[in-house]
């Protein structure tokens, strides 16, 4: 039996590390590809290479540190297998596939962009409905915080021991399969927030920064579990405020009025 209850100090903290790095030249890519990007809601999101590229370099900023601890038990009990002899996953190919969900979530939202586009639908565009579309989504995104299926992906995210123990699977497919998996619970968990990244401009630095604050207190922080109640009351009103007055909302950055 492994002992999931101790982490050895070196390798946690050389881990550690590693994965905080790779998150902060992440965030100095992203900033720099962002740079003057951010148009508001409705931003365009380029050609699909670049913006494939992009969403990963951001998701991969915005991720990997509230996903360490999860990161640091798998990369443990890898270990202690590795060290008995047994077949062991690597962590880095639990790492790749985590972030491959979250690219084929970029995908998803990149078709649904282009479908939107492609409909040509003038309502949306600013200078008509463009903040009540917005503030809705926000809403919504708040409103999302309060379902069963978030409380669910977040237990997940916030405990992932049971997942460990009752969900583990050798070798490197094993790995594989298994960083898929956590990050289908972590889209799960964080489907309302990235839809708010859409829904006020996904070039945006600040809102970029917004997200990932929400989401690594939700998810690491002790007793933040118990906060969807006042962020979805947060979100709801943003969403109005949105909706009401876009133009007094800081940190939003209002599109040119023939913007869709």
């Amino acid at each position: 039996m492994v002992d999931v209850t101790v982490l050895r100090p070196r390798r946690v903290t050389r881990l550690a590390v590693v994965v905080i790095a790779v998150a902060l030249v992440c965030w100095v890519v992203a900033a720099d590809r962002m740079r003057g990007m951010d148009m508001g809601p409705g931003t365009g999101l380029g050609s699909l290479p670049f913006f494939l590229g992009i969403w990963v370099t951001m998701m991969a900023a915005m991720m990997l540190p509230s996903a360490l601890p999860m990161v640091q038990l798998f990369d443990r009990i890898g270990r202690d297998r590795r060290g008995e002899g047994r077949a062991a996953p690597r962590t880095a190919v639990f790492v790749a596939s985590y972030l491959a969900v979250w690219a084929a979530y970029g995908l998803v939202a990149f078709a649904v962009y282009r479908g939107i586009a492609a409909a040509h639908w003038r309502f949306i565009a600013w200078d008509r409905h463009g903040p009540l579309v917005a503030g809705a989504a926000v809403a919504g995104a708040g409103l999302y915080e309060l379902t069963r299926l978030k409380r669910a992906c977040l237990r997940h995210c916030r405990g992932p021991m049971h997942f460990i123990l009752g969900g583990w699977r050798p070798g490197n497919g094993g790995a594989f399969l298994m960083g898929v998996e956590h990050g289908g619970y972590c889209v799960g968990c964080c489907f309302g927030l990235m839809l708010i990244l859409f829904a006020l401009g996904a070039m945006s630095l600040t809102w970029m920064a917004v997200v990932t604050i929400v989401i690594f207190a939700q998810k690491v922080l002790p007793r933040a579990a118990g906060l969807h109640v006042p962020l979805a009351v947060a979100l709801v009103g943003l969403g109005i405020w949105i909706a009401v007055a876009p133009d007094t909302v800081p940190g939003l950055t209002v599109p040119m009025a023939t913007m869709g």
